[in-house]
């Protein structure tokens, strides 16, 4: 078997009028990207569950790092990350740093995913909207025990 052709090309649905879809942004694509590898280990995605109930006015940094149990050190990392991914926003008050976050960022990288990927998938976004959300997050939380 010849694996030196390159595999064929990635084929994009047709729109409602027959023409095929553009490919999507290359930087939204990317900060897509970013985004998800960002939210790709389970401290960061606990930090985005922390933070994101505090609203803008966040956490300081000290008050997470209790909150998760993480050492400075890891917690400046993880921050970090999510900082450089456009998912958080940090703000110096005096000797506190205060982290929130960034509802357009993770709300950039939700949209990419259901509008561009999932091509607006109606049984994609029923599960987002309401219909099947209980049983996904059931099914992702695991069994209850």
């Amino acid at each position: 078997m010849d694996q030196s052709k390159d595999p064929a090309p990635l084929k994009i649905p047709d729109d409602d009028a027959g023409l095929p879809r553009s490919v999507c942004d290359p930087v939204a694509r990317a900060r897509a990207l970013r985004a998800f590898a960002a939210l790709s280990h389970g401290d960061r995605l606990d930090l985005i569950r922390l933070l994101l109930p505090s609203g803008p006015d966040g956490l300081a940094a000290g008050e997470i790092a209790r909150l998760l149990g993480l050492s400075a050190s890891r917690l400046s990392f993880h921050l970090s990350q999510l900082e450089q991914a456009g998912l958080l926003t940090a703000r110096r008050v005096a000797r506190n740093v205060f982290y929130a976050v960034d509802p357009a960022g993770l709300g950039a990288a939700i949209s990419h995913l259901l509008n561009d990927c999932c091509g607006e998938h109606p049984e994609v976004i029923a599960c987002c909207q309401g219909a099947g959300a209980p049983a996904v997050r059931a099914e992702l939380s695991g069994p209850e025990s």
